[in-house]
C-alpha cells in the first residue's frame, strides 16, 4: 500500500497538484483507515487530503482514474480459423490427458511442455496476466520512464521479466506439434504486447508527464515572445499565468517574522541596569523594510502587441502580490489601467485595456507628458517605477526631460525591453537616450527574461 501511494502521489505532482510531505503522511493515514477495497471511498479520500482547489480536485480525479485503470488484456483476440465439428472431436480425443493418469496438469504424451507465461495465455487467465505485468512493471521500475523515447526500453525489460523468451520457445515446439495450439499462443502473445505497450502508455502520462511537460516549458521559456506562431502564444499564455502563480505563492504570503537579527549590546546593558547588568531583558538590531509601491507603465502599441498580452498578465499578477500598485497602459496616449487589473480577470481586464488603448502608434513623448501632468505626485523615493516597452517613438519628441524628472522623484527606474540589446539606437528607438535615467535596464526578450526581472523587483522589497 505505502509503495503504491508513493508513487500515486509522485503522478500527481507530475499532473500539477502540489503534494508537501506533511499532507502524503495525511492522506497515507486516512487510506490507512478507509482501506483499497472500495474504490469510489478512496477516491474521496484523496480528493479531501490532498485537493486544495477546483482545478487540483479535477486534475487529481483525472489522475485518479488513470493510475488505477489497469489495461484489459486480450480484449478482441484475433480468432484461430475453426476447424470441423469432425477434426474438433479428434483433435479433443489426442490431447486429453488420460482421465487414470491422474495428472491434469502434465502435458499429453508427445505435447511439450508449457511455460507458466504460455499456460496463462493459453488458458487466458487476464487476473493473472494483469498481475504479471504489475509485478514486472515494479521490477523494472517503470515508474521511472521520464520521456517517450524509452517506452521501448520499459516494454522490452517487462516482457523479459514475464518470461518471453521461454514463451518463444514455447511457441516453435507447439508450432513443431500442434499447429492449431500455436495459432491460438500466437493471437494471445500479441494480445500481451499490446497490454505492455499500454501499461508502459499509462506509467508515461502519469510520471512523464512532469518531465515532459517542464522540457516543453523550458524551450518556450526562452523562446523569443515577439516571435511565437498563433498555437505557442495560447502555450506561452499558460506558461505565463504559471510564473503569476509562482510569484504569488512565493510573496504573497505573510511574511515571516523577521531574524532577531544582531544583539544590540550597548541598549541592552542599559535596559538590564537595574539587575546588574544581568542581561534578562535582550534588545537587537533590525533592520527597516519599506513597503513596496509599485508604479508600471505598459506600451500596449503595434510595435509590441504580440508581447503586450505578456507584460499585461504579469502586472496583473503584481496586484495580487504588492498592496500599492499604480498601473497605466500607452500607445498614443497613457491612461490609468488599476481598477480594471484589480477587479477582472486577466483575460477580460487585457481585451478591455487594449480596446482602450491598444494597437495605436507609439508616442513616448506624449504618454510620458500625460503621466507628468496628471500622475507624477504618486511617484515619491519610496517608489519603484517600471516601464515596460521597446521605446520606439515614431521620431517623435521622447521627452527625456520628463523620465529624468520621474527618475530622480523615485527610489528606482527599471525598464524592460522586449527587444533585443542590439536593435537598441537602431532606427526609431530612443534606448541610448532614455537609459543614463534608469536604475535598471533589463533585455526581456523571452519569458524567462522577464520571469527574472519582475521577480527581482518583487523580491527587493522582502
Amino acid at each position: 500500500m505505502r509503495e503504491n501511494l508513493h508513487r500515486f502521489f509522485r503522478a500527481a505532482r507530475g499532473a500539477g497538484v502540489h503534494v508537501s510531505p506533511a499532507e502524503s503522511i495525511d492522506a497515507m493515514h486516512a487510506v490507512a483507515a478507509v482501506g483499497f477495497s472500495d474504490r469510489g471511498l478512496l477516491k474521496d479520500t484523496l480528493l479531501l487530503t490532498l485537493a486544495k482547489s477546483r482545478e487540483e480536485k479535477q486534475s487529481l480525479a483525472d489522475c485518479f482514474d488513470l493510475f488505477f485503470d489497469h489495461p484489459e488484456l486480450d480484449k478482441s483476440p484475433p480468432k484461430a480459423p475453426e476447424d470441423s465439428p469432425e477434426e474438433q472431436e479428434k483433435a479433443a480425443n489426442d490431447n486429453s490427458p488420460s482421465e487414470s493418469s491422474g495428472g491434469g496438469e502434465q502435458s499429453p504424451e508427445g505435447a511439450p511442455e508449457l511455460g507458466q507465461l504460455a499456460q496463462m495465455l493459453m488458458s487466458q487467465d487476464r487476473n493473472a496476466l494483469a498481475a504479471a505485468i504489475a509485478q514486472a512493471a515494479n521490477a523494472a521500475q517503470l515508474s521511472d520512464i521520464r520521456y517517450f523515447t524509452q517506452r521501448g526500453l520499459f516494454s522490452t525489460r517487462i516482457l523479459d521479466l514475464m518470461g518471453i523468451q521461454r514463451l518463444r520457445d514455447d511457441l516453435e515446439a507447439l508450432t513443431a506439434s500442434n499447429p492449431g495450439d500455436a495459432e491460438r499462443l500466437t493471437a494471445a502473445m500479441e494480445g500481451l504486447r499490446d497490454a505492455v505497450r499500454e501499461a508502459v502508455a499509462q506509467a508515461l502520462m502519469l510520471y512523464g508527464r512532469e518531465e515532459s511537460e517542464n522540457l516543453r516549458n523550458d524551450i518556450l521559456r526562452n523562446a523569443p515572445m515577439a516571435r511565437l506562431d498563433p498555437r505557442q502564444v495560447k502555450e506561452m499564455q499558460t506558461l505565463i499565468r504559471m510564473i503569476a502563480r509562482r510569484l504569488r505563492e512565493k510573496y504573497s504570503k505573510p511574511r515571516k517574522r523577521q531574524r532577531r537579527g544582531h544583539l544590540d549590546v550597548r541598549r541592552t546593558l542599559r535596559r538590564n541596569a537595574a539587575w546588574g547588568g544581568v542581561p534578562f531583558l535582550t534588545t537587537w538590531k533590525r533592520r527597516h523594510r519599506d513597503k513596496p509601491r509599485i508604479v508600471a507603465l505598459c506600451d500596449v502599441s503595434g510595435s509590441v502587441a504580440k508581447v503586450s498580452d505578456f507584460f499585461l498578465l504579469l502586472i496583473h499578477s503584481l496586484h495580487e502580490v504588492v498592496s500599492d500598485v499604480r498601473s497605466f497602459a500607452f500607445s498614443g496616449h497613457l491612461v490609468e489601467v488599476s481598477d480594471i487589473l484589480e477587479t477582472k480577470s486577466p483575460e477580460e481586464a487585457m481585451n478591455e485595456i487594449m480596446s482602450k488603448a491598444g494597437f495605436g502608434s507609439s508616442d513616448y513623448g506624449r504618454s510620458l507628458a500625460d503621466f507628468e501632468k496628471g500622475w507624477l505626485n504618486i511617484v515619491t523615493p519610496k517608489t519603484t517605477v517600471i516601464i515596460l516597452g521597446d521605446a520606439r517613438t515614431n521620431n517623435l519628441d521622447p521627452r527625456a526631460d520628463i523620465l529624468r524628472r520621474v527618475s530622480e522623484r523615485s527610489k528606482r527606474l527599471v525598464w524592460l525591453n522586449p527587444e533585443g540589446r542590439m536593435a537598441w539606437g537602431w532606427g526609431d528607438s530612443e534606448m541610448p537616450r532614455y537609459t543614463p535615467f534608469c536604475s535598471l535596464v533589463r533585455q526581456c526578450t523571452n519569458a524567462k527574461q522577464l520571469e527574472r526581472a519582475v521577480s527581482d523587483i518583487v523580491a527587493a522589497y522582502q
